[in-house]
């Protein structure tokens, strides 16, 4: 079982234009809504994929509902913990080359007693869980530690803890060492506190991570593929989109078919053949929409342990 935490889930709505031109009125070619948040993303391609998952957000008013009604149409098991705020709604705009601009909303703010009640449906929910993750940005009102304090309460419950979040809340979630992060390029960057110009600088960084406690360091990098570093392993892996229609939630497609790849007892390698897979299927769909079994046919992955560590990083 794999459980997410969305501290800030979302209805994301996307709309497809032929040409973005702003300050004028446009016609959208298509539109389409999903229940959003990067744990919410990554529990949706779990759950279209067969693999047991549990989505703890906070849900409230008209939006909150309509929200879990997403969440239950998806067939996304879940567990609300009801707040006084509207879920937020954030509107990406997509062109047909997979240009995307998004316009996200910051959410309700949550009153203490909301945030104590979220630790304790996700402590709750993480008891025999292999994996508890924690994704993405957090409301007003949250506290800043609150994924630190995540891996704080849920670690003596066996559970092992994944973030995927950026900015400060990821730095103090970093030093409270979970067993992996997914950052991407520039949350990577932002983490170490230096540019990464090449794969090897993105491989030293990680590995100075891993150093500090982490057991895993997982960074997307878009077009260049992915990394997955280890105390003693180094892997990268890749795959060529050649018709992409939205980058919206191809990240957490990456890190859900990583983990699944885990718990469906794969080394290092197949784990993150796995999570490219994914996200680059997920590159492919339109809006957030996440892949399932049919959608990962005939994406080649390739893999190396010893990569072009001088490929500098577009």
């Amino acid at each position: 079982m794999i459980i997410t935490l969305t501290p800030n889930p979302s209805i994301d709505r996307t709309i497809a234009f032929d040409t973005l031109r702003l300050g004028e009125v446009q016609r959208a070619t298509s539109s389409r809504i999903d229940p959003g948040g990067k744990g919410i993303n990554v529990s949706r391609a779990l759950a279209a994929n067969d693999t047991d998952t549990l989505a703890v957000l906070p849900a409230g008013g008209p939006e909150g509902h309509l929200l879990t009604e997403l969440l239950t149409a998806a067939h996304v098991p879940y567990r609300a913990v009801e707040i006084a705020g509207a879920a937020r709604m954030n509107i990406a705009a997509v062109e047909p080359d997979g240009t995307t601009t998004k316009l996200n909303e910051a959410g309700p703010r949550l009153s203490d007693g909301e945030v104590s009640a979220l630790f304790g449906a996700a402590a709750e929910a993480a008891g025999g869980a292999q994996w508890v993750v924690g994704c993405g940005s957090l409301p007003p009102g949250a506290p800043i530690d609150l994924y630190a304090e995540l891996i704080r309460r849920v670690g003596p419950q066996g559970a092992r803890v994944a973030i995927d979040s950026s900015g400060e809340p990821f730095t103090r979630a970093v030093a409270a060492h979970p067993h992996l992060i997914k950052p991407n390029h520039e949350e990577l960057a932002e983490l170490v506190g230096r540019e990464l110009v090449t794969l090897g600088d993105v491989v030293d960084a990680a590995r100075s991570l891993v150093a500090e406690g982490i057991e895993t360091v997982v960074v997307s990098l878009g077009a260049d593929g992915a990394i997955a570093v280890t105390a003693d392993d180094l892997v990268w892996a890749g795959a060529k989109v050649t018709d992409p229609l939205s980058t919206v939630g191809a990240g957490d497609c990456l890190l859900a078919g990583f983990l699944h790849g885990l718990v469906r007892g794969g080394d290092l390698e197949a784990a993150l053949i796995s999570g490219v897979r994914w996200g680059a299927a997920a590159v492919r769909l339109p809006g957030s929409q996440v892949p399932g079994p049919a959608d990962l046919e005939g994406i080649d992955v390739r893999s190396h342990r010893s990569p072009d560590l001088q490929l500098v990083i577009s």
